[in-house]
């Protein structure tokens, strides 16, 4: 039976995280590990996803690090440090993959940080304060260092379970423990109207917010009670509509808590964490789901958080209880997936970004 404390870490958790880009050659994966108050960084073998721990690594981090996102260069990383209310920028080395700590680290204002999404066109990252139930946002310089915008952080009147914004930067959209999903309009940054309030489950909690490609659907993951996934189309001004026939409930699956689409748009995974397995979709022409054949895959125990190599040729899986992060290779053909091997991490990978 997993713990009441498990419903904090799991808001933490994105639900994939990939940042594809041409400072290196090699592939570098970087993973929070909280209860330790340090990163773990591998080298990725794109040839065979085999991971292979940097020699330096684990890095110190700030409290109780929670998220870990790119800078759209890929030559620097932030993390969310939830136990000290900030966020750590670090430069990356582009030919090791080591990460040094520069500067000061940057307020947000709010207290428990746990969630961070960026908007890459508009040089945005967007941090979710869980205690004050509020939304930091800071510009991001060529440099990597934050300013926060003016009035930020921005009040929600909820506690974040759940962070995803528009391919268009002109939405984001807010998960509760409550079940349901706020939408709010932003202009350039700056929080604005309250789109609306759409329900997505009874007796859940609304975690792993991820929007397709072209912004026209979102996809929440339904933990806590419902053991469901919710899929709804995104109206021009940002009103949800649940389409039918959801929230969909997994045969086999329980505690469903992070969702990651994979680069090529094609299958959708739902990190299933009290029956250890991973449910496999394709997304349809239109709007809609179809399981895969041999859907779920079997993981270590108790996944949480998800990521996708950049070529979309590996998907990897944080373990909670295993302390760990699982490979898998993934067939573009059919979604199929196939474990490559696991990797110890030293303590429950909350976040995981992969860096090309």
């Amino acid at each position: 039976m997993l713990k009441k404390a498990t419903a904090l870490l799991v808001v933490a958790l994105s639900a994939a995280t990939w940042i594809s880009c041409g400072a290196t050659s090699n592939h570098y994966v970087f993973a929070t590990i909280p209860a330790t108050n340090q990163i773990v960084v591998f080298r990725e073998d794109p040839n065979s996803g085999v991971l292979i721990p940097l020699q330096n690594s684990p890095f110190t981090s700030g409290i109780a690090p929670e998220a870990v996102l790119l800078h759209p260069s890929g030559k620097y990383l932030y993390v969310a440090n939830s136990g000290e209310d900030n966020v750590s920028l670090f430069s990356i080395a582009p030919s090791t993959g080591i990460i040094t700590e520069s500067g000061p680290r940057t307020p947000t204002g709010g207290t428990t940080p746990m969630l961070m999404a960026a908007d890459k066109k508009a040089g945005l990252l967007y941090v979710a304060n869980a205690v004050s139930n509020n939304l930091s946002v800071f510009t991001m310089a060529s440099d990597g260092s934050l300013a926060a915008l003016p009035n930020s952080p921005f009040p929600l009147g909820v506690s974040p379970t759940g962070l995803a914004l528009s391919p268009s930067g002109g939405l984001v959209f807010i998960g509760s423990g409550q079940g349901e999903i706020l939408v709010y309009t932003l202009n350039a940054g700056v929080l604005g109207s309250l789109v609306g309030v759409f329900p997505t489950a009874v007796n859940t909690t609304a975690s792993g917010l991820v929007v397709d490609s072209t912004g026209s659907f979102l996809f929440v993951a339904n933990g806590n009670g419902s053991n469901s996934i919710s899929e709804f189309s995104i109206g021009a001004g940002g009103a949800l509509a649940q389409l039918p026939g959801f929230p969909l409930g997994e045969t086999g699956t329980t505690s469903p808590v992070s969702l990651l689409i994979d680069p090529s748009g094609k299958y959708l995974y739902v990190a299933n964490q009290a029956s250890n397995n991973l449910a496999a979709y394709s997304l349809v022409s239109g709007g809609g789901l179809t399981v895969l054949t041999n859907s779920p895959f079997g993981t270590v125990k108790a996944p949480t958080s998800l990521a996708a190599d950049p070529n979309g040729n590996y998907l990897m899986v944080g373990s909670q209880s295993g302390a760990s992060i699982e490979v898998f290779l993934l067939d573009s053909g059919n979604g199929t997936l196939g474990e490559v091997a696991s990797y110890g991490t030293g303590g429950f990978p909350s976040s995981i970004a992969v860096l090309q």
